[in-house]
């Protein structure tokens, strides 16, 4: 297919009429051939789809040249009267995943942060690169969903990820950027092959289109394939989650046993994505049937991946988010102000002043502590009659056993009075004073 400015509307209308509209058009611009054309196209014709643009560039530092290709980007951005945005990011490289894999990590983690609802995030890839995921997928080992290749349109933070251009090749592109003058970026690491990408580009592509012509529009269609299968399965999997779920991050064991296991690892990839956590290889799936589903109801199996823990406890499967290890976890935290910033993933108290109830002023004015279970701990909440082990109120308010440890406990004046939200101890109680709210806490039960 040529490529026009017609062809990239016309695109963006049917995406916006399966989806919602967009608030502005946010391109993430590198600079190179393919943005440049997807950036231009959409200030030229602005009038048309009257929808606000803005380039972002992404600055990684990893290239010498870095700080040429940031400023190349803005005097082309704001050359087409377009506002211009830098974001600058760190890459770790020391994540395990590959210096690309990690550079794409904070790349989108940064332009997810600068989203606004409802903004899409513009995308430059074409055919050609639909046809490089899926071949990489494919050396991987990919199911379905790794064999659709790359998405038109999903959510992504607050607004949808859109790639316009997928059923446009890269010479098409390369056309309209020489008719129109337009002067763009090469990347120099583009050409290293020590890079599977760059390998299949140019090795293997090349010799597929010899043998037969069209190579890459053929890999779309196999991957438009794969991703109506993928459709599919994730309408499936929605019904399932329905009969099985009683909650994003759980599923009742009973019922997902009634499940073949092919439809139990693809409820659990769906979940997974769902949650936005990583997903699961297949040895990790295999784990949680064999050692998880199948263990005894008083056992508290563990199953993990990098960022996911799934665990086990009163006839349900939790899917969660990993946290901080023992390690790295505080004795004591001293209450300054009116909250406190919990370790790990475990949120922030806020302490609410001139509530209905709550704690005491006298409790306040001795000041308050941060500290977690050491074991042996006794409580009277309010309302109850009398003292009881912390543990044997854990275990009948069904909090589950993972983050007994991890409930943050308020000490003053070395007595203990608050578990968490959940208690004020009767000694600590008073009709008017200061609440406990706990903000963003991990599931407890």
């Amino acid at each position: 297919m040529s490529f026009t400015p017609d062809v990239l509307l016309r695109q963006l209308e049917e995406l916006s009429a399966a989806s919602t509209s967009p608030a502005r058009y946010v391109v993430a611009f590198s600079g190179g051939l393919d943005s440049a054309v997807l950036l231009h196209v959409l200030a030229k014709s602005q009038s048309v789809h009257q929808v606000a643009v803005i380039a972002v560039h992404v600055e990684h530092g990893l290239h010498a040249e870095s700080d040429v290709w940031a400023d190349h980007c803005k005097k082309f951005a704001e050359g087409l009267g377009l506002e211009f945005q830098e974001l600058k990011v760190e890459v770790d490289r020391q994540s395990g995943m590959g210096l690309e894999a990690a550079a794409r990590e904070a790349r989108y983690a940064a332009l997810g942060e600068f989203l606004k609802p409802d903004d899409w995030l513009l995308s430059a890839h074409h055919k050609d690169d639909q046809a490089e995921t899926l071949l990489l997928n494919l050396m991987r080992g990919s199911g379905p969903a790794g064999l659709a290749g790359i998405c038109a349109i999903r959510p992504f933070a607050s607004g949808q990820l859109v790639r316009p251009l997928l059923e446009i090749s890269r010479s098409s592109l390369e056309e309209y950027a020489t008719q129109n003058g337009l002067v763009w970026l090469d990347d120099p690491s583009n050409a290293d092959q020590q890079f599977d990408r760059n390998y299949l580009r140019h090795e293997i592509l090349p010799r597929l289109e010899t043998r037969w012509p069209d190579a890459a529009g053929r890999i779309r269609r196999s991957a438009a394939l794969a991703r109506e299968a993928t459709d599919l399965l994730t309408e499936l999997a929605a019904a399932d989650r329905e009969q099985v779920g009683d909650r994003p991050d759980r599923l009742r064991i009973s019922e997902l046993q009634g499940l073949s296991s092919s439809r139990q690892r693809n409820l659990l990839r769906h979940v997974v994505f769902s949650l936005g956590m990583p997903m699961p290889g297949a040895v990790h799936l295999q784990q949680i049937q064999s050692n998880l589903l199948e263990a005894r109801e008083d056992a508290q199996p563990l199953v993990s991946w990098p960022g996911v823990r799934a665990r086990r406890y009163r006839g349900h499967l939790y899917l969660l988010p990993d946290i901080v290890e023992d390690s790295q976890w505080p004795e004591t935290t001293v209450v300054i102000g009116d909250h406190v910033d919990l370790p790990g993933r475990l949120g922030t108290l806020r302490f609410v002043q001139h509530a209905e109830a709550g704690l005491s002023d006298e409790v306040i004015g001795r000041g308050l502590e941060v500290r977690y279970r050491t074991g042996g701990e006794e409580f009277r909440p309010a309302g109850q009659g009398h003292t009881r082990k912390l543990k044997k109120l854990l275990q009948d308010e069904g909090v589950v056993p993972w983050m007994r440890e991890r409930l943050p406990l308020l000490y003053s004046g070395g007595e203990l009075v608050a578990v968490a939200d959940l208690w004020i101890a009767a000694s600590a109680m008073s009709a008017a004073g200061t609440a406990i709210e706990w903000r963003n806490r991990p599931s407890i039960h």
